[in-house]
């Protein structure tokens, strides 16, 4: 499933990368989510349907993964945000986390620097997304396991 984005919003979705070890424990999370009938799951499931799933070492040093400390701009707020991309459970109301299924969350997973997505918010509108950079990613440091 796609995410649905007004008619005047719509641009040809990037395409994603996501590491195996990341798919097995968001389908995981996506279980879980399905016993509650959970429309973020819906979302999520649609992402990692049109994802390229590689081997975690074969993980670009540009694209976001779980754990990853990304940077991007909200084009039509003209802000830029720096948020770590985590699972729902470490999500402890600090500041700078995002939870992969929050909309930014959802949106940001897979992405390389310089993609642009536009993604739906609460409320009906859609919000045009860059990836600036990836200050950090477990692949690239090592850390295959996080």
């Amino acid at each position: 499933m796609q995410p649905a984005v007004p008619d005047s919003a719509v641009h040809a979705l990037p395409s994603i990368v996501v590491s195996n070890f990341d798919q097995q424990r968001l389908e995981a999370l996506l279980e879980r989510l399905d016993e509650e009938g959970s429309t973020q799951g819906e979302l999520l499931a649609g992402e990692l349907l049109r994802a390229r799933v590689v081997a975690p070492q074969e993980i670009p040093p540009d694209v976001v993964t779980m754990n990853s400390v990304a940077r991007f701009a909200l084009l039509g707020a003209g802000r830029e945000l720096e948020l770590t991309l985590c699972f729902p459970r470490d999500v402890d109301g600090s500041p700078g986390k995002v939870s992969i299924l929050a909309p930014v969350g959802m949106a940001l997973l897979g992405l390389r620097v310089g993609d642009e997505i536009d993604w739906p918010l609460p409320g009906g509108r859609a919000e045009r997304i860059r990836l600036l950079a990836v200050s950090y990613q477990p692949e690239r440091s090592g850390h295959m396991d996080r």
